[in-house]
């Protein structure tokens, strides 16, 4: 893979730019819901400012011997503004959480990104930048993608550098000790505001892969290992899908291109895409070390947020998992209505591994069960593994469980946390070999006592519940992904 450009950056964004112009001149109506919020709310609640460095509670338990480890979280916190709200989950404020665990206690801090986008909205008082699903106020115009940019998606490490990503723009480079922002992450002045995506892969050695979408054209990055980058490249794809995620193999990219179609430049970005199931879903295989090198596989339609780590087996069957819906309707219409406090309910998305031959055929082997924010062994990335944690155990909107799935075995080990408990993305944290001989870390709301709760489960008992638990002195709405640090 070289380090070029094959389409200038300009022509890459122009889309984007287009679509602001032409969608400045609405004015929806922005008036709040004023019904009594359902208890799930808390979830999606405003913060109204950064959170200082605080030592949490113990709940319960003890720290298990030896264990050190710093969680990152990003997500959307801040959703309304005056008389306005949101028009989407995806398009409030970002909060990077810092949540560090060592000599027997844990903290917390936390801190909003000091975007453009965050600056313009708290001096007008008023939610106007456009985004996932939320319209342009009147006179917004946009120079670029990273005026919209939320910093609100996902979270990485690099270089001792602590980035917030988001779905459509630049890293936002945050102190991975104070949270205090430093800017836009711009690698070459040509490549300011090229979309780096929130789902980064990394290799076992630390290369970092990661994608830009824009339609049909694709911007493919490839980091070393202390971030700086190692080549760029703009690919045309076959379709211009929505894939919020892709996945790799120690070879091979894959890129899952649903049939939830962007078949016009618009803002909100979800007002330009439409579901076309009659296309089907094509999966994409790229080379690494050729990108012109690809094949394309065909499945039935289905949609998705996240994928699973993929691996290649002798024959070169790859393999990968991931957690699909029947149609987006979250993505359309539940995580709209979230904000308003409503619930429309949407398709589960279900634990499904995908099976891609040597032959050119495509299998799908599910699970049955309902699952998210699919997580692994890291240090496998791009290799065989078994093991897949996931959330789970829908009821409402939001998971009250977290499980692994072992697909070698096909059983479940699982903890549901309860009616009052909103369960986010865990994380595996190795203590030695093995993909079971570490700690699930994560984070829940918890309803009942309106507290954010920090939790270490075994990962190889998940059963048996949280090893040791611990409670901020306050709620914080539901975060997206996270990482964590290499002690």
């Amino acid at each position: 893979m070289t380090n070029t450009i094959s389409t200038d950056r300009r022509g890459f964004l122009s889309g984007i730019v287009a679509a602001a112009a032409a969608s400045a001149v609405i004015t929806p109506d922005r008036a709040l819901a004023g019904a009594t919020p359902p208890g799930w709310a808390l979830a999606v609640a405003d913060i109204e400012a950064d959170i200082a460095p605080q030592t949490l509670s113990l709940i319960g338990g003890k720290v298990p011997a030896g264990l050190a480890a710093t969680l990152y979280r990003n997500g959307p916190a801040k959703f309304r503004r005056g008389t306005s709200a949101s028009g989407h989950w995806f398009d409030g404020d970002g909060l990077m959480r810092r949540w560090q665990i060592g000599d027997g206690k844990a903290t917390l801090a936390a801190r909003f990104a000091d975007t453009p986008k965050r600056r313009f909205e708290t001096k007008a008082n008023a939610i106007v930048i456009p985004g996932f699903g939320t319209l342009p106020g009147p006179g917004v115009a946009l120079s670029g993608p990273d005026d919209s940019n939320a910093a609100n998606t996902s979270v990485m490490l690099a270089g001792g550098e602590l980035w917030a990503l988001w779905e459509g723009g630049s890293a936002v480079q945050m102190d991975p000790d104070s949270l205090e922002t430093k800017g836009f992450k711009t690698h070459r002045p040509e490549l300011k505001q090229m979309p780096f995506s929130a789902h980064p892969r990394v290799e076992p050695d630390g290369t970092v892969w990661n994608f830009g979408g824009n339609g049909k054209n694709c911007a493919i990055w490839k980091l070393n290992a202390n971030g700086s980058l190692a080549a760029i490249k703009v690919i045309d794809l076959p379709r211009a899908s929505y894939f919020h995620d892709f996945t790799m193999t120690a070879r091979h990219l894959i890129f899952v291109l649903q049939p939830w179609m962007q078949e016009k430049f618009a803002l909100p970005i979800s007002t330009g895409l439409s579901w076309l199931p009659e296309k089907g879903t094509q999966v994409l295989v790229i080379d690494k070390d050729d990108l012109t090198k690809r094949r394309i596989f065909e499945l039935p339609a289905f949609s998705f947020f996240h994928l699973g780590d993929g691996w290649e087996e002798s024959d070169g069957t790859i393999r990968f998992d991931g957690c699909l819906e029947a149609d987006p309707t979250f993505g359309q219409k539940t995580a709209s209505a979230l904000i308003r406090g409503e619930h429309i309910p949407a398709p589960r998305p279900m634990l499904t591994q995908i099976v891609l031959r040597p032959n050119g055929r495509a299998e799908m082997i599910a699970a049955k069960i309902d699952a998210e924010f699919p997580a692994s062994d890291k240090r496998l990335s791009g290799n065989l593994r078994s093991v897949t944690t996931h959330v789970t155990n829908y009821r409402g909107p939001f998971p009250h469980a977290v499980a692994s799935w072992d697909w070698q075995s096909g059983t479940s080990d699982k903890h549901d946390f309860g009616d009052h408990q909103l369960i986010e993305e865990f994380l595996f944290h190795p203590r030695g070999d093995g993909e079971r001989n570490g700690w699930l870390i994560g984070t829940s709301l918890n309803l009942k006592s309106k507290r954010t709760e920090l939790h270490v489960l075994d990962a190889a008992r998940v059963a048996a519940g949280p090893v040791v638990s611990w409670a901020a002195d306050r709620p914080l709405p539901i975060s997206f992904h996270g990482t964590l640090a290499r002690e």
